[in-house]
């Protein structure tokens, strides 16, 4: 590993911390997740999985199932950059989890341009969209890297 390398790995490893102490705001029982945006080494945005503005804080029904408006960490993180002045183009993306083919439709649609995930799920199409889309996408598994 180069020294630039070396740097950027040091950087995705403290940005991804950040992303799972974030993961702790989220009300939902199940799974908690987090997200940040970076750009030009500056947080421009950030998110959880939770219920949507104005809605109770129970992200999972009476059977433990998460409800079906339950929104993911990488859409609330991207789309409070939508009622900002930022911009995510060409931004990085760190989320606690893989990104599902719906949130990769609106990281795409978004700019970013690389995405760090600590946790693989057991479907892929959201991580096989990216990389067709041309992000670059980087598994970093923090307990590989202690």
């Amino acid at each position: 590993m180069n020294a630039v390398q070396k740097k950027q790995f040091e950087l995705d490893t403290r940005y991804m911390r950040m992303a799972r102490i974030w993961a702790e705001n989220s009300y939902c029982q199940r799974r908690k997740v987090g997200a940040l945006i970076v750009k030009d080494k500056m947080i421009i945005s950030d998110g959880y999985n939770g219920t949507p503005s104005g809605f109770e804080n129970i992200c999972e029904d009476e059977t433990n199932t998460t409800k079906s408006y339950v929104l993911h960490a990488e859409a609330n993180a991207i789309t409070k950059i939508a009622r900002s002045s930022n911009s995510s183009d060409g931004a990085t993306l760190y989320v606690t989890a893989a990104p599902c083919i719906e949130c990769s439709k609106l990281i795409i649609q978004s700019g970013i341009k690389r995405m760090v995930y600590a946790e693989k799920y057991r479907l892929e199409d959201g991580i096989e969209l990216l990389r067709r889309a041309n992000i670059e996408v980087v598994f970093l598994n923090p307990e590989e890297n202690k």
